[in-house]
């Protein structure tokens, strides 16, 4: 799964000797995942350069006198990079020095729940804020390694809480986890969620029949009977804004089993229907808009003026669609995780479907379909405004199901 690592703030801090030290706030897909000096970056290269040798990325080189706050700025812009292009190799994301660097932690909750160690990859750890009315907001998707108590620390976010949730979006993959009991009760628990907090839309006919089902505590049938509700295993997003059909009307966007259903509020305030499909989808583009703020200036802000653009066949025609929302990353990994999805059932349809790995640097073609490219890359940045853009297409099939 590709992610996106920057760091665009720095400290100096003094250490125990008088001196001074410079200290790395880096930031995994907007929200802070931690602080790092140059020597601990340094010796993790040291370690992955035993296990990839000449594969890695060039490390920034150390300084042996004191640094100019060019140099500073030289070597933050070199370290972000470094991050960003190790990161690009799924053959270091899967390494145990990787993992062990970043601590896995997923696998000591689901011991905890009794979820069976061959669906793991079915589940996922989320920072969810519970909002006012009762209202929940995913904020973001924990990457395996990442340590929820500090990411949840870390994020300064009100009313913010770790959740466990199922980390697919085929509702056909309930199947898949019916002989687990845990996975059943989680599944179970989330749909009952959904349903109450409107992500999930049954009929009045079917709302009826999930509450009988509900009373006499019969799962399998309930579940059965919710994989037929609109947007039943969906993540939903804040309202948000995009530009069709006109720029600057608001969205309310769910996500799931293989398409962007949007709810477009017009000027006129009718509401209109929209799903875009997502096999129409060419490629996408999150982008940071605006300049990041200084190490005193409050975390949130770098979830703040994102954007997400799409590109999409509509009448035979190609166009890009946009959508301004601080869940950019968030709706960027479920794009990707309907890609994952797609492609492995394609896999399993058809033995003999290739799927080439390109190698470093070169161009990702994939045998799946005609004209779809993987646009996904990590650019440098190109200015002190601090503008970061991370491009993702639809042959990014390496997600982990």
């Amino acid at each position: 799964m590709k992610m996106h690592f920057c760091i665009p703030v720095s400290q100096q801090r003094p250490d125990a000797l008088g001196g001074r030290y410079v200290l790395y706030s880096v930031y995994l897909d907007g929200f802070l995942f931690c602080k790092v000096r140059y020597s601990q970056l340094h010796r993790w290269n040291e370690q992955l350069k035993r296990v990839f040798g000449n594969c890695l990325p060039p490390f920034p080189p150390k300084y042996y006198l004191a640094m100019t706050t060019s140099m500073a700025d030289e070597r933050r812009d070199q370290l972000e990079q470094y991050l960003q292009n190790v990161t690009m190799d799924p053959n270091m994301l899967r390494s145990d020095v990787f993992v062990d660097f970043l601590k896995l932690v997923q696998l000591v909750v689901s011991h905890n729940v009794g979820l069976c160690q061959e669906l793991l990859g079915y589940f996922g750890l989320f920072l969810i804020q519970f909002c006012k009315e009762g209202r929940l907001s995913v904020v973001k998707k924990l990457a395996d390694f990442e340590l929820p108590y500090v990411s949840l620390r870390s994020s300064e976010v009100e009313n913010c809480k770790v959740g466990l949730r199922k980390w697919y979006l085929d509702p056909s993959l309930d199947a898949r986890l019916m002989d687990c009991r845990t996975a059943v009760d989680l599944i179970y628990m989330q749909a009952i969620q959904d349903i109450e907090k409107e992500w999930a839309k049954p009929t009045e006919v079917q709302r009826q029949k999930l509450e009988a089902l509900q009373k006499e505590d019969n799962q399998t049938k309930f579940l059965e009977l919710a994989r037929e509700v609109r947007h039943y295993g969906y993540v939903q997003l804040e309202p948000c804004t995009c530009d069709h059909p006109k720029p600057g009307c608001q969205a309310l966007l769910s996500v799931g089993n293989d398409e962007i259903s949007c709810c477009i509020t017009l000027p006129d305030n009718q509401t209109l229907d929209v799903t875009f499909q997502m096999d129409r989808v060419k490629c996408w583009q999150v982008t940071f808009l605006g300049t990041l703020l200084d190490t005193d200036g409050p975390q949130q802000t770098l979830n703040q003026n994102l954007e997400l653009r799409f590109q999409y066949c509509e009448d035979s025609h190609w166009r890009w669609f946009v959508i301004y929302t601080k869940q950019a990353f968030l709706l960027s990994s479920c794009l990707k995780k309907m890609i994952s999805e797609k492609t492995v059932k394609q896999a399993a349809e058809n033995p003999e479907m290739q799927i080439e790995v390109p190698e470093q640097g070169k161009s990702k073609k994939y045998h799946i379909q005609q004209n779809q490219k993987d646009y996904s890359s990590f650019p440098p940045r190109k200015s002190k405004t601090k503008i970061a853009e991370v491009d993702c297409g639809f042959g990014n099939v390496k997600e982990d199901l």
